[in-house]
């Protein structure tokens, strides 16, 4: 979104010639108003007769012009830029509640042409005919519009109730101004409407298309079928519908639309609703258009307002009587790359309709893949607007893929009764939306891979993530008030991590301790009650209660309200804690780098907590922490070796746990005794749980080190992930200086490899379409083969050279995708100057995806040879352009053991040719290259010394800052190291 610009009166020409002829009084009544309304265009409006006979037809009328300051319309007429209107609701975020509109009759014409795809910037004109209804006397105004001209404007009414056409006085209007800041148009009338009585707002308007991103009405130039192409689509979530049409841009105030959309006849129209009908229209250089409406969409808020004008094919395929129309580029569609969406589409409908015995009540439904789409994907209620990610294309068909394709067709569709149906009455709710989303493609990838545990699918995908992002300095709130937002573009801010995978762990945990099936008719009865409507955070909890309160099964501590307010009201999440000898609980907010001692910054910092724990291997009734300390007897342990408790059992709850020393070591011995006793789900997060708070001084590295002693009997490829990811990381391949470490590494775990490995070993050589079902299992499986041939594994490195041998002399036989990177990376390190020639010829020759270029260019930075390492980095700086543009070379050979030291030395004797080839853009990736190498303040100064003769001031003050970071975090890991080796020296 673009900064508000100054503002100032803005007047058309004729206007302003107007004035000049009128009398001095006249003159002086626009001097007083043009004080009080400093940003607004004065509209003169004794043209505007209330007795005149409402114009009800749809050609653009003549009249004044109002235009709205643009980038491109610099102010010319009127008094100083910097006064500003009186302070006034259009200096708050939120509209005044004096309108409700009931309709939008939207017409909408793009100047988009097949034949003129070089036009420097598009056009758009448009109608819109809004009918609202007054609940409070007011003669100001207050719509949406950012960047919007206006050649007239009209309010009509009182209209007659059940007769919105019918013959009605035209109101008198006196002044349009715009309050740029909160994106308004204001209308100042000549009299006051009446509370109660319905009216139509006319606007004859015009806008720019956007040629870059995805904000309101937006242009896609791509190729299809060797021919340059062109297409418009919309994107109006969060406040983009107000750069189309003027409107009510807020999601609480609902109504219907009557879409039409004037096109050039080569192009296909689409909307939310199936066609109506079509006719034709002549413009003024007599071309011919296409004018295709839409059916009325059932009430809905602005942002789901949808559009697209493009001349793709669709396939179609039925779902319960109701058609679904899959749309991308001919070519697209001929080699099939829709299939996969289309044949999964309906039956993701169908299953959230079962579950919540709601039909979608739409009649039609369209997909379409955009080749540009910044957002990703959008809900819009008919129609679904995606990037290319919907397309499964024949060499990228893995089961990776298919479930990253199945999630976000999942995510969206959800969105058609979370969002669509319900919508949340204002932004601070969007978890509403985006939570549950979420949380019911988890479920939908689980119906379509039925052998992957729920539950670990919702551990992997979702909560692994934000447990890393949240903590309680820094993060924010699932509700967040935005009335207290200054400007709109903050509402952008809230579409992150918290909104989706935090508002998703809020409904986890909701069904988690309510019973999925009390869960689901709470949901329904929700549904049903606010459909077509809006719905708040309360009316959920709400509606959980009421559903609670019917049954004797279920028993809360506190009314739902109360509990999930202390989860959704605060940021971060608990450390759970359990002192085992006594059976004291206690709970006390995450914090990064926790120091001793640390005070609680917020007066309510204490959440209700519900715990499922589980005392050898038999599940215990849920209990609830609902203060920071309590006894809990039955988790008290005795001294006896098969005594042990875990807490969050099914990892259904949103935080981490830890325990005194003798719960870590009844865990240590029930898992070196028998681990399948303790579920994979709880091993997996133990480990997590155990390195996260060992790294941020809960407890020590040893504590969760002694984790790992029972790993060699872990057959589960997502522990042995985690345990990786965690011990043998960046930080530790990168410390080649530390001989201690690798030795140590290699002697502890090639021997608890080995059993694992035949098992994924095997798979790799003989079957890996074996994984088919069970994609989570081929996630890790580049970590897992990366350590192995990183310690030195000979079959793994013997595998590798295996499988680069048979590509090599027969490039048909793929390796497999998932270990590609791994297996070119470790046949460079082996291999000879003939192996990387080979892969350099490929590359300065290759045509096909940047991603296939990728995986060549790390291989080749894996080179363990100086002089080869040197080769390459010359070329990338000497040949232009690049072959791969994109890509900092220096920064991939720094990536590796050796090249770390060969890349900084380049970097220091080729300054000047790395930074005009990577631009002022690359300082902070260059510096950071440099940064790997140093742990001392000498090699600092060093550094700090040959940037200051070729960097200018300001840049070497961030240099330097960033240098002095880099040896902090250096020389945190190798203290942090140093006891690694010292645990792996009496444990190996």
């Amino acid at each position: 979104m673009s900064p508000p610009f100054s503002s100032g009166i803005y007047v058309s020409r004729g206007v302003a010639l107007l004035l000049a002829g009128l009398t001095a009084v006249l003159l002086l009544a626009l001097v007083v108003l043009a004080a009080l309304y400093g940003s607004c265009a004065h509209v003169q409006s004794s043209e505007l007769d209330s007795h005149l006979v409402k114009d009800t037809s749809l050609s653009p009328p003549g009249g004044q012009e109002w235009t709205q300051p643009t980038p491109a319309h610099e102010s010319t007429v009127g008094t100083s830029q910097d006064w500003r209107p009186p302070s006034g609701p259009w200096d708050h975020l939120r509209l005044p509640p004096w309108l409700v509109p009931l309709h939008y009759d939207l017409e909408l014409w793009p100047r988009l042409q097949p034949d003129n795809l070089s036009t420097p910037s598009l056009t758009f004109t448009g109608r819109v005919n809004i009918t609202v209804r007054c609940t409070v006397a007011t003669s100001t105004l207050l719509l949406h519009s950012f960047f919007l001209n206006y050649k007239q404007v009209e309010v009509w009414g009182p209209l007659a109730p059940d007769t919105r056409n019918a013959t009605v006085g035209r109101v008198p209007l006196e002044n349009v101004w715009f309050a740029l800041d909160m994106q308004y148009v204001v209308l100042d009338l000549g009299q006051s409407l009446d509370p109660g009585s319905s009216y139509e707002l006319n606007f004859d308007f015009s806008g720019q298309v956007l040629q870059e991103g995805s904000e309101g009405l937006f242009l896609n130039l791509y190729t299809d079928e060797d021919q340059l192409r062109a297409l418009i689509a919309t994107q109006m979530e969060p406040t983009f519908a107000r750069h189309v049409f003027p409107c009510f841009d807020e999601p609480a105030l609902k109504a219907t639309f009557n879409i039409t959309i004037i096109h050039h006849p080569g192009y296909v129209a689409l909307s939310n609703m199936p066609q109506l009908g079509q006719s034709h229209r002549i413009d003024v250089n007599g071309s011919r258009w296409t004018v295709t409406s839409f059916h009325t969409t059932p009430r809905m808020p602005t942002y789901l307002v949808a559009l697209v004008i493009c001349d793709f094919d669709y396939v179609s395929r039925t779902e319960r009587g109701k058609e679904i129309r899959v749309w991308a580029r001919k070519d697209d569609i001929a080699d099939g790359y829709l299939d996969f969406a289309a044949n999964h589409t309906g039956p993701v409908f169908s299953f959230l309709e079962d579950l919540f015995n709601i039909s979608y009540p739409l009649p039609k439904t369209d997909i379409i893949a955009l080749p540009t789409f910044v957002n990703g994907a959008m809900e819009n209620w008919g129609l679904m607007i995606f990037d290319a990610s919907l397309l499964l294309e024949l060499d990228d068909d893995l089961p990776e893929k298919r479930a990253m394709i199945l999630s976000i067709l999942s995510h969206e569709v959800g969105h058609q009764w979370f969002g669509n149906l319900v919508t949340m009455s204002w932004w601070n709710n969007i978890w509403l939306n985006e939570g549950f989303a979420s949380y019911f493609e988890v479920g939908l990838t689980n119906y379509f891979y039925p052998k992957v545990p729920r539950n670990m699918i919702f551990f992997l995908t979702v909560l692994h993530d934000i447990l890393e992002d949240d903590h309680s300095l820094e993060s924010r709130a699932v509700s967040t008030p935005v009335e207290n937002f200054t400007e709109t573009r903050e509402i952008n801010r809230l579409f992150d991590i918290y909104t989706y995978k935090k508002g998703a762990c809020m409904a986890w945990m909701l069904a988690g301790f309510l019973s999925q099936h009390l869960f689901i008719n709470a949901l329904k009865s929700y549904l049903e009650t606010f459909s077509y409507s809006n719905a708040e955070q309360d009316d959920l909890w709400r509606h959980i209660q009421m559903a609670i309160d019917e049954q004797s099964i279920i028993h809360l501590p506190a009314t739902v309200k109360r509990i999930m307010d202390s989860w959704t009201h605060q940021s971060g999440f608990p450390v759970i804690t359990l002192n085992a000898s006594t059976g004291v609980v206690k709970q006390e907010p995450f914090y990064l780098e926790r120091v001793e001692n640390q005070t609680l910054l917020s007066h309510n910092s204490t959440w209700i907590v519900p715990i499922f724990w589980m005392k050898n291997g038999i599940t215990q009734p849920l209990v609830w922490l609902d203060k920071s300390s309590m006894i809990f007897p039955g988790m008290k342990l005795s001294d006896s070796d098969s005594d042990w408790v875990i807490l969050n059992f099914n990892v259904t709850g949103y935080y981490r746990v830890n325990y005194d020393k003798l719960g870590w070591k009844k865990l240590n011995q029930q898992l070196e005794k028998d681990p399948k006793a303790i579920p994979v789900i709880n091993r997996l997060q133990l480990v997590s749980d155990a390195f996260a708070l060992s790294k941020n001084n809960y407890i020590e590295i040893e504590t969760a080190l002694d984790l790992t002693k029972y790993i060699a009997k872990e057959d589960e490829i997502l522990v042995w992930f985690e345990v990786l990811v965690n011990l043998i990381n960046r930080e530790v391949v990168y410390d080649v200086k530390n001989y201690y470490l690798y030795p140590l590494l290699k002697k502890y775990f090639l021997k608890r490899l080995n059993s694992i490995w035949t098992i994924y070993s095997a798979i790799i050589r003989e079957n890996m379409a074996s994984l088919q079902d069970n994609f989570l299992s081929l996630l890790p499986l580049k970590k897992f083969f990366e350590t192995a041939c990183w310690l030195g594994l000979e079959d793994c490195l013997q595998l590798s050279r295996e499988l680069f041998r048979k590509w090599m002399a027969h490039p048909e036989t793929a390796i497999p995708p998932q270990i590609e990177k791994v297996v070119l990376c470790n046949a460079i390190a082996l291999g000879s100057n003939k192996d990387w020639d080979f892969l350099f010829n490929l590359y300065i020759n290759k045509t096909e995806e940047q991603e296939d270029l990728f995986h060549l260019v790390h291989a080749m930075g894996c080179s363990k040879d100086p002089r080869t390492l040197n080769r390459f980095m010359e070329y990338d700086i000497t040949v232009f352009p690049s072959r791969f543009n994109e890509t900092n070379l220096i920064e991939v050979v720094a990536e590796s053991e050796v090249g770390r030291y060969v890349a900084k030395d380049f970097l220091i004797n080729n300054w000047v040719a790395v930074y005009e080839r990577y631009g002022p853009q690359s300082l902070n990736t260059l510096v950071s290259i440099l940064g790997r190498t140093v742990s001392t303040d000498q090699q600092v100064m060093e550094l700090q010394q040959f940037l200051s003769t070729v960097l200018e001031e300001h840049q070497r003050i961030v240099a330097h800052a960033k240098l002095q970071e880099m040896k902090a975090e250096n020389l945190k890991n190798k203290k942090r190291i140093a006891r690694v080796v010292e645990w792996l020296r009496k444990n190996t």
